[in-house]
């Protein structure tokens, strides 16, 4: 056997061993022990930060949004509008990336936004019942009607400079799976109301599941949508 061949061995074999010295590391003992340290330390997020009712049974991720709508009339039909179901506290919009989008309804194929302006569709730089339809200005009429309505009970009035902007826009990702404190106290009556509790109840459970900013200083104020509908459930059924 000649030089070459005989380094040309070599170089082979040396080849086939770093393989699977490294399939052995990378492949096995660095998956197990990253695995190992996630599920010691950081069990909750690590299986991703589920969020079980009081019967244990995993209600959703406190990480991504979801709709609390009402069942449809025809299951078949693709075109019927969503109706929210009132007697939840409800989500901000989820249809960052338009009415054609397919996360209309926190779909989680993808995420996104519109990436239109403040004044899209706006009418001598205001928002007005006359703005296009499409537009991001008339998205946000409509929807800020819807609200005042459905907020809005037999002894409790919603008035226009109640509605924060969090109420009749979508977050960056479409997937926001919270909302303001100022959204989930616009809607407190309307929650006790259709549950049959007291306002002083839900306004109890809005504050103990409002969350401050990060560290004290980063971010906003905020509430985990599902997270308090879980514990509104446990009440009304307690």
């Amino acid at each position: 056997m000649n030089n070459s061949a005989v380094n040309a061995a070599r170089l082979l074999g040396a080849g086939l061993r770093a393989l699977l010295v490294l399939t052995v590391i990378c492949g096995i003992v660095y998956p197990l022990a990253v695995t190992g340290i996630a599920q010691t330390l950081f069990n909750d997020k690590a299986n991703g930060s589920e969020i079980k009712d009081k019967n244990g049974q995993t209600v959703g991720s406190s990480l991504i949004g979801q709709t609390y709508d009402l069942p449809k009339n025809d299951p078949n039909d693709a075109q019927e509008a969503a109706r929210p179901d009132l007697k939840w506290f409800q989500p901000r919009p989820s249809n960052g990336l338009g009415s054609n989008s397919v996360n209309t309804q926190y779909a989680l194929i993808l995420s996104g936004a519109t990436n239109r302006s403040a004044d899209n569709g706006a009418v001598n730089g205001t928002c007005t019942q006359d703005a296009e339809e499409g537009t991001l200005c008339a998205q946000v009429v409509s929807t800020k009607e819807a609200v005042i309505a459905d907020n809005s009970t037999a002894d409790h009035q919603v008035k226009p400079q109640d509605v924060p902007a969090d109420a009749v826009t979508s977050s960056g990702s479409g997937l926001d799976p919270h909302i303001s404190p100022a959204y989930a106290r616009l809607q407190i009556h309307r929650v006790a109301e259709r549950n049959g509790l007291k306002v002083t109840q839900v306004e109890k459970l809005v504050a103990e599941h409002t969350t401050g900013r990060t560290l004290g200083f980063m971010g906003e104020p905020r509430v985990n949508v599902l997270e308090l509908n879980t514990a509104l459930k446990a009440l009304s059924q307690s």
